[in-house]
C-alpha cells in the first residue's frame, strides 16, 4: 500500500513538472500581452473606419456630381483644359485660363508682326521720307506723281545715237490742231508767265519779260524774217525762240501755250522740237501721252518732273538749259 501511494505521488509530480515546462510557451508574458494590446489599439476598427469614411464619401460624391454636370459654353470641363505651354495662357486655381490670357496672346502676336515689319523696313526709309526724297519741293503734284512712277533718281537718258534717230523721225513732222483733246489758251494782254520772276539767270530773261501783243501781218513782216503757220497758229522766230504771233491771222490762233519756245539757233520748227522732246521724255518714262508736237499740260508736267530730277529750274517749258540737257540743242 505504501509503495502504491509513493508511486502515485511520483506520477503526480512528474505530470506537474511537465505542465510547468509547457506553461511559458502557451501563456503570454505581460510584455507580450501589452505589445499586442498596443498593436490592436493602433489599428482602427472596421466599424470606425466605415463611420469615418462616410462624410468623405459624401463630399466626394457631391464633388463628382458637380464635375459630371454638362459644361456650359462659358466653362469647359477640366479634362479638356490644354496645358499652358500649348495655349499660351496660364491656368488659374480652378483650371480655367487666366483672365486676359487670350488678349495677351493676341497682343504678343501683334507685337511679333510689328517687329517683323520694322525689321524689313529700315528706319531711314519710312513712307514720308521716301516720298519727299523722290520729288523735290519745287515740283508740282503732277510732276511728283510722274517722278514716283518712274522710281527714285533720274532715269537714264537715251544715247546720242538714239537721240539722232528721234530727230530723224520728226524731220517732216507737222503738228495738227486738237482742240477737243488739248484746249487752246486765249489772248490776255496782262498775262505773265507764272513764277518766271523767280527764275534766275540770263537764259530765263525772255520768259521774265514776255507779255502777249496783238499786231497785224504787216507789223510782224516788217520786224521778223520768219513767220510760219505751225499746228493751227502763226509763230514768229527771234534769236532762238518761237513766239505766238497774236493777231497775224484771227482765224488761226490755236495756241496751247502762250510763251516763248526755245529751239536753238538753227530755227527748227517748234512742233518738230516739241515732238523730239516728247519722244525722248517718253523713252525715259516721264511722258505718258501722244507725240503730237503740242506743248500741252501733259508735256509740261513731264518737263517739270524731268527738270526737277536734273536739278534744273522747273519752268515746265522748253528752255535752253532743258534742251541742252536732253541733247537736242
Amino acid at each position: 500500500m505504501k509503495k502504491f501511494t509513493s508511486l502515485l505521488i511520483g506520477c503526480s509530480l512528474a505530470l506537474a513538472g511537465v505542465a510547468l515546462a509547457q506553461q511559458p510557451d502557451q501563456q503570454e508574458t505581460p510584455k507580450t500581452k501589452q505589445g499586442a494590446e498596443k498593436t490592436h489599439a493602433a489599428e482602427p476598427k472596421p466599424g470606425a473606419n466605415a463611420k469615418a469614411a462616410q462624410p468623405e464619401a459624401a463630399a466626394a460624391k457631391q464633388h463628382g456630381a458637380r464635375n459630371e454636370r454638362a459644361p456650359s459654353k462659358a466653362q469647359k470641363p477640366e479634362a479638356t483644359t490644354k496645358p499652358a505651354a500649348a495655349t499660351g495662357t496660364e491656368p488659374n486655381v480652378s483650371g480655367q485660363p487666366a483672365a486676359g490670357g487670350k488678349q495677351q496672346a493676341g497682343q504678343h502676336r501683334k507685337g511679333m508682326r510689328a517687329a517683323d515689319a520694322n525689321a524689313k523696313t529700315p528706319p531711314s526709309a519710312t513712307p514720308a521720307t521716301a516720298a519727299s526724297a523722290s520729288a523735290p519741293p519745287s515740283v508740282s503734284a503732277a510732276g511728283q506723281q510722274n517722278a514716283r512712277a518712274k522710281g527714285t533718281g533720274a532715269a537714264k537718258k537715251p544715247e546720242p545715237q538714239q537721240v539722232q534717230q528721234i530727230k530723224a523721225q520728226h524731220t517732216n513732222f507737222h503738228a495738227q490742231p486738237k482742240p477737243q483733246q488739248v484746249p487752246p489758251v486765249t489772248f490776255n494782254q496782262s498775262y505773265r508767265i507764272q513764277g518766271s520772276e523767280r527764275w534766275q539767270g540770263p537764259q530765263y530773261e525772255v520768259f521774265r519779260s514776255y507779255h502777249p501783243e496783238r499786231h497785224d501781218q504787216g507789223w510782224y513782216r516788217s520786224r521778223y524774217s520768219r513767220v510760219e503757220l505751225i499746228g493751227g497758229g502763226y509763230y514768229y522766230w527771234n534769236s532762238g525762240y518761237w513766239y505766238p504771233a497774236w493777231g497775224y491771222s484771227p482765224s488761226a490762233e490755236y495756241y496751247v501755250y502762250d510763251g516763248p519756245i526755245y529751239v536753238g539757233h538753227r530755227a527748227e520748227p517748234p512742233d518738230q522740237v516739241i515732238a523730239d522732246v516728247q519722244a525722248e521724255l517718253q523713252q525715259m518714262g516721264y511722258y505718258k501721252g501722244e507725240v503730237d508736237g503740242l506743248l500741252g499740260p501733259l508735256t509740261r508736267e513731264a518737263l517739270t518732273a524731268y527738270q526737277a530730277d536734273q536739278g534744273l529750274t522747273t519752268t515746265a517749258v522748253i528752255d535752253e538749259p532743258t534742251l541742252d540737257s536732253l541733247g537736242l540743242a
